[in-house]
């Protein structure tokens, strides 16, 4: 592989990685508290996806400034997180933390399934696609080579403010000190007073608006189809149980090996860029079951 193969194989590694750790950080931070494994999630990374490539095509054939598909983004990931993560959780997944994991797990993909068919409801089964925001940001030449700084720069470094926000969030503000205690003992956090019902909701609403954030960053630079949640759950699914679950850091490091690993599979071996991920998962939990970073008697976020 030459130096611009090598250069390339990088930056798509990484702006893969990007988006993968958004979906996987908000899956993660989503069982470090509630301890559900929801299935669910990739539909909100899908719909979040379709929200700003529909709303955005509809502004900006409207005349409005092309800029605004960066607010556009963000407003769709609070939208799709709080209008269809919160009800989710409130009337759903809120009578379901009792029962066992399997069950759980059972429950949220009937919710997926559903949302499959909303998506195919509501904007059919043709690909939708908008890269406003991507050709308003240009391009950048590394080693020869022309990428986009939409993929080279912005998306690596949303990730990594999304990372030193959620980790700031967590130990600096009140919520996020209540959302730790509850994580670290929820009989004894209710017996201080804090409501550990709210704490559940306000965390599922941030972790679905995490994987509709990805979504909406996505779209800029692939084509809107039916099944894309379904592939980025699953990717996701690996990135978790690759670094530990409820590890949101671990959740940074893996996303990085398995997008590159990717990435580079794709220019030396393409026959194999579907299986890589995978392969990194199955080597690293032969070595350690409870994931990278993840501890066997408990889990933190």
């Amino acid at each position: 592989m030459n130096v611009q193969l090598f250069a390339l194989a990088i930056v798509d590694g990484v702006s893969y990685a990007a988006l993968v750790f958004l979906v996987a950080v908000g899956l993660t931070l989503i069982f470090g508290v509630l301890r559900v494994l929801n299935v669910a999630h990739g539909s909100f990374y899908a719909i979040g996806a379709y929200t700003t490539a529909s709303v955005g095509g509809a502004i900006f054939a409207a005349g409005f400034s092309p800029w605004l598909a960066f607010p556009l983004m963000i407003v769709a990931a609070v939208l799709v997180g709080t209008l269809i993560g919160g009800p989710i959780e409130k009337f759903l997944l809120s009578r379901i933390y009792h029962l066992e994991d399997v069950l759980q797990i059972l429950v949220t993909f009937a919710v997926f399934l559903i949302l499959e068919d909303f998506q195919r409801l509501v904007w059919g089964v043709q690909p939708l696609f908008e890269a406003t925001a991507l050709n308003q940001l240009g391009t950048v030449t590394v080693f020869g080579i022309t990428y986009t700084a939409y993929q080279l720069i912005f998306l690596p470094v949303v990730a990594v403010l999304v990372l030193v926000g959620l980790r700031l969030g967590l130990r600096r503000t009140l919520t996020g000190r209540l959302i730790t205690a509850v994580t670290e003992d929820r009989e004894a956090a209710i017996t201080i007073g804090i409501d550990a019902e709210k704490v559940y909701l306000i965390t599922f609403i941030v972790g679905a608006s995490l994987a509709a954030l990805g979504g909406a960053l996505a779209s800029a630079t692939t084509s809107v189809v039916p099944g894309m949640g379904a592939d980025m759950i699953v990717l996701s699914f690996a990135v978790v149980a690759t670094a530990g679950l409820g590890q949101i850091e671990g959740a940074a490091i893996t996303a990085l090996m398995i997008g590159l690993g990717r990435s580079f599979a794709v220019y030396v071996w393409p026959e194999m860029q579907v299986l890589v991920p995978y392969l990194i998962m199955f080597g690293v939990l032969l070595v350690r079951p409870q994931g990278l970073f993840g501890g066997i008697e408990a889990r933190k976020i």
